[in-house]
């Protein structure tokens, strides 16, 4: 019998307060908001952002509303349409179900467009200082899941390999860790070094590409390791929804990487 290592158990709930609950996974996605407008401010200092810090300020309403809608959003139709058609009522609560990061992508897309148009900032130095914040949020949501005990891996018996209470007896890949620090700190660290260290917010679009590039490259590799959602299972040929859905942002950030040093090859 392969051993596993003993799941910290830690209450989803951070304190109640009468009927009010603060929980650890709203916690990361208000850690990551700040976190990400505080960094966006520093990138506007220094002019890596094309952005004045008010306008750094007021992109933060856009951004939570793009997040919160696009997310949900996203959830509902790209994974369990049939189930809120039939529960309308449900779409609204959050906590059950989930978020997915696709629509969130798509949500916060739609804000900074309208948001570019509004203020006539140029929309790829917009969204290269927004990729680059992005990583910050990413990174404490997957440790919400993980502290949820929610998108636990496969079945697996490598020596880190955890008992996640919704998982069954098997130890599995904590698949949530895998994907902070991939989707997080890695992808964090690349797109600070090529925009500290090479100037890469020189040519605009250029971060953006490297972000979904990085992002899509690290979803499909962790989609290995990651259980199915239950409800949804694998589409064809052990191919997740997530490896799909990522298929794309791949194309585009390659796409936006050439188009970027193109444009620097034009005289």
């Amino acid at each position: 019998m392969t051993l596993a290592i003993a799941f910290p158990s830690i209450d989803p709930v951070l304190v109640s307060i009468g009927p009010i609950s603060i929980r650890w996974y709203a916690l990361a996605y208000v850690a990551g908001l700040m976190l990400g407008w505080q960094y966006l401010r520093l990138l506007a200092k220094r002019d890596i952002a094309a952005l004045t810090i008010r306008q750094v300020d007021d992109l933060l309403v856009w951004c939570t509303l793009g997040v919160v809608l696009g997310g949900r959003i996203g959830y509902v139709v790209f994974y369990q349409p049939g189930y809120y058609i039939s529960h309308p009522s449900e779409i609204l609560v959050i906590w059950r179900g989930g978020m997915s990061f696709h629509g969130g992508l798509l949500g916060v897309l739609a804000a900074l467009i309208i948001f570019a148009r509004r203020t006539q900032v140029p929309f790829l130095r917009l969204t290269d200082g927004v990729a680059m914040a992005v990583p910050i949020g990413l990174f404490f949501g997957r440790i919400a899941n993980f502290i949820n005990g929610e998108l636990y891996g496969r079945a697996s018996d490598v020596s880190w390999a955890m008992a996640f209470p919704g998982g069954g007896p098997e130890p599995r890949h904590p698949s949530q860790l895998y994907e902070a620090a991939l989707e997080g700190l890695l992808l964090f660290i690349i797109l600070a070094g090529l925009s500290f260290g090479l100037k890469a917010w020189r040519l605009p679009g250029t971060l953006t590409g490297v972000f979904l590039i990085g992002y899509g490259c690290a979803r499909i590799i962790v989609e290995l390791f990651r259980e199915p959602d239950s409800f949804l299972g694998f589409l064809f040929s052990g191919i997740t929804m997530g490896q799909v859905l990522s298929l794309p942002m791949l194309a585009l950030g390659i796409t936006l990487v050439v188009m970027a040093r193109k444009k620097r090859a034009t005289p």
